[in-house]
Order: structure tokens, then sequence, then C-alpha cells
């Protein structure tokens, strides 16, 4: 049991659930949109949400400003949350445009608020859980896609779900979060995306 609550925080990352969205986004559009072009968004998502933090990371934990990637001390999470802000900056201003992919383009938005208000709680030194924030962004995403397109999602929805219990389990099981952190991770991932649906739904 411990080594299956493990895997859900490497399969359910922060850094992943960006592309989590995007992948789940293309495979169910009823739109046509070329392969070509699904394959260069998703690439393009890989490299701004996952491989260039990734490198970040590396750099900050040369430099000592952080010292692992659980980012445990509420205080490391300063200059990841401030890069990521940075590159869901890019990622509106160079990938997604709100008139081509508006479901797509207000997705990042909800994620850019949610980042910044975990940023915002760190300067009051409270740690959300951003598993939490992220797998429940992506779970209220897939339900406005099923309202939006008029797709019967209840399966994928049902175990996403599943999956954010698992994840709440697993960083209880590590002691990595507290309730209150896991609690407020979930109400941060929702809001912003709920706000959003407003604009494209």
């Amino acid at each position: 049991m411990k080594y299956f609550l493990q895997i859900a925080a490497y399969l359910f990352h922060p850094l992943i659930m960006p592309f989590w969205g995007a992948a789940i986004y293309y495979s169910i559009t009823p739109r046509f949109i070329e392969p070509d072009l699904i394959r260069t968004k998703l690439f393009e998502i890989a490299i701004i949400t996952f491989l260039i933090p990734i490198i970040t990371f590396f750099l900050l934990k040369n430099l000592t400003v952080i010292n692992s990637i659980n980012l445990t001390n509420v205080k490391e999470r300063k200059f990841p949350l401030m890069v990521q802000i940075v590159l869901l900056f890019l990622i509106l201003k160079m990938v997604y445009s709100p008139y081509d992919s508006p479901e797509m383009y207000y997705f990042f938005v909800g994620i850019l608020f949610s980042s910044l208000a975990a940023l915002v709680l760190v300067f009051f030194k409270f740690k959300i859980s951003l598993h939490q924030m992220g797998i429940a962004g992506v779970t209220m995403f897939i339900i406005g896609l099923s309202i939006h397109f008029k797709i019967n999602l209840l399966l994928g929805i049902g175990i996403f779900f599943f999956c954010n219990g698992w994840i709440a389990s697993s960083r209880l099981d590590t002691k990595s979060h507290i309730y209150p952190e896991l609690i407020a991770g979930l109400f941060l991932g929702i809001i912003p995306q709920i706000i959003m649906l407003n604009f494209w739904l």
C-alpha cells in the first residue's frame, strides 16, 4: 500500500498536470486539429512546464536555494513558483490564443491564478499542497469540457475524483502535508478553473 500511495506523487506531480490537461483536451475535443499541430503544442507544453522547471531546479539546487525537489520548506517554494508563473505567462503569450483555442488558453489562465495564489501564501508561510492543487484544477477542467462539448465523461471524471483522494492519501501518508494544506490546495485548484469557465463555456 505504501508504494501504491507513493506512485501518486510521481504520476500526478504538479509539473506534469498541465500536460495531462492538454493531452486530455486533444484526445476528446470534437474539433478537427491537425495531428502535427497537436504534437507541436504538446511538445511546447512539455518543454515549458516540465523540462525547463527541471533544469531550473538543478540550477537552484546547485545555488543552494532549494534542498530537494519536494520543496518541504515553505521558503524554498518562492523561486520555483516565480519561475512557473513566468513560464505560464510565456505559454499564454506564445502557445495559446483566447481566439484560436479558448479552452486551453483559459485553462492555463486558471493555472496561472492558482500559482499566483500559492505564491502569495508562501509569503504568509503557508504551504499548500501543489499536488492537490494541480489534480483538482485538471479535474474541474475535464468537467468543464464535458459540459462544453456535451460529451459523457463520467468515467474519466470518476477516475480523476479517485485520483484526488489517492493524491491526498499519499501526501498524508508521507507527512508532506496536513489536512488544511490539502483542502487549500483543492480549492485553489478548483476555484480559478470555475471562474475561467465563464469565458469559454
